[in-house]
C-alpha cells in the first residue's frame, strides 16, 4: 500500500450505536495510506457507545436526538459547511437522510450495509437471510442516494453461511468483514 500524498479529506462519521466501524475508521484514518481525517462524529443518540471512541481520540462530537432528521438537517448542514467537512461515512447510523441533505453532499456520502446488496435492504438483514435459507451473505459499501440502500456499490465481501450460524454469530462474522472492506472502499473512492 502506498502512502497518501495529498491533504487528507476532512470527514464526518455518523453513528447511532456501538461504533465498532467508527473505531475501525479512526484507526484507519491515522495510517499514512488513509486519504481521510476524521474531524467530526455526529450521533442521533447521546448514549451511543461509539461516542467514547471519539472522546478518547479527542474528535469533536455533535449529538442531536430529534426523531425526524429533517428538523435538524439545516442546522447540521450549516455546521458541516463551517467545519469544512467534505466527506461523510455512515457507520451504523439508524436514520434515513433526506433528499435535500443528500443533494448537498452528492457523491460524498458512503454507507456500510450488512448484506450483499441489492438483497436485504433495510433492517433485520441477518434474520431475513437465515429465514430464507441463503447459502451466502456478506456486506456492502455503497454511495448513498435518495433510495434506501440503493446507491452505486463500491465494494462487497461475500461469506458462506455455516449450518451453526444464528443471528448473533452471523452478525459477528459479517462485522469482521465490514471492518476489512470499509477502509478498502474509502481507498477505492479516492484512488
Amino acid at each position: 500500500m502506498k502512502r497518501f500524498s495529498g491533504k487528507k479529506i476532512s470527514t464526518a462519521v455518523f453513528i447511532s450505536g456501538k461504533g465498532s466501524n467508527l473505531k475501525n475508521l479512526i484507526n484507519f484514518s491515522k495510517k499514512k495510506i488513509s486519504p481521510i481525517s476524521i474531524d467530526l462524529v455526529f450521533s442521533n443518540n447521546k448514549n451511543a457507545i461509539g461516542l467514547k471512541y471519539a472522546k478518547r481520540e479527542k474528535i469533536d462530537i455533535l449529538c442531536y436526538e430529534n426523531k425526524r432528521f429533517s428538523t435538524l438537517e439545516k442546522k447540521l448542514l450549516r455546521i458541516l459547511r463551517e467545519r469544512k467537512i467534505k466527506f461523510i461515512c455512515l457507520a451504523g447510523f439508524m436514520r434515513i437522510l433526506t433528499n435535500y441533505f443528500i443533494k448537498e453532499f452528492k457523491g460524498k456520502i458512503i454507507n456500510i450495509h450488512p448484506s450483499l446488496l441489492p438483497k436485504y435492504k433495510g433492517l433485520d438483514t441477518h434474520r431475513r437471510v437465515l429465514e430464507n435459507n441463503e447459502f451466502y451473505t456478506g456486506c456492502t459499501v455503497h454511495f448513498v442516494n435518495h433510495k434506501l440502500d440503493s446507491g452505486k456499490i463500491i465494494l462487497q465481501k461475500k461469506i458462506k453461511i455455516n449450518k451453526k450460524d444464528n443471528i448473533k454469530k452471523l452478525n459477528k462474522r459479517v462485522l469482521l468483514e465490514e471492518h476489512k472492506i470499509y477502509p478498502k472502499a474509502i481507498l477505492k473512492v479516492f484512488s
